[in-house]
């Protein structure tokens, strides 16, 4: 139970950051902050729900969820980190997705704080399973 609440407190903390940075820090979310916002968003409700009605089945439910938005949040970090070449960005209009608006301490970056997101509710949900396969 605890390590659901964890995923949860994760993801609404993505969730309400994200929210933050694009409606009070009127930051312009890219393409790839999009498909990441679509797939941290209903996290929350899905870990709330299991909190509120406790299903071992959670891991089925979220883990297609987290594995794509971590793939796309490591793919937005290969850009922001100019490994990937900016043509083989999906951001065609708007706001390119290789923009860096927020840069901490040189290093910590909004695709960052997702890509760490998503990383810790991946690792959250194999403990999970690990714990509830015992």
């Amino acid at each position: 139970m605890i390590l659901i609440f964890v995923a949860f407190l994760v993801s609404l903390i993505a969730t309400l950051g994200s929210l933050f940075f694009s409606e009070i820090m009127n930051f312009v979310p890219c393409s790839l902050c999009w498909y990441q916002r679509i797939f941290m968003y209903p996290l929350v409700f899905i870990f709330l729900t299991n909190l509120l009605y406790p299903d071992k089945s959670v891991f089925k439910y979220s883990f297609p969820l987290v594995f794509i938005g971590l793939i796309i949040s490591i793919y937005h970090n290969l850009l922001i980190l100019k490994i990937i070449p900016e043509k083989l960005s999906p951001c065609v209009n708007g706001v390119p997705c290789s923009i860096d608006y927020l840069n901490w301490f040189g290093f910590i970056t909004i695709p960052l704080m997702s890509f760490t997101a998503f990383f810790i509710i991946f690792i959250v949900l194999f403990l999970h399973k690990k714990k509830n396969c015992l």
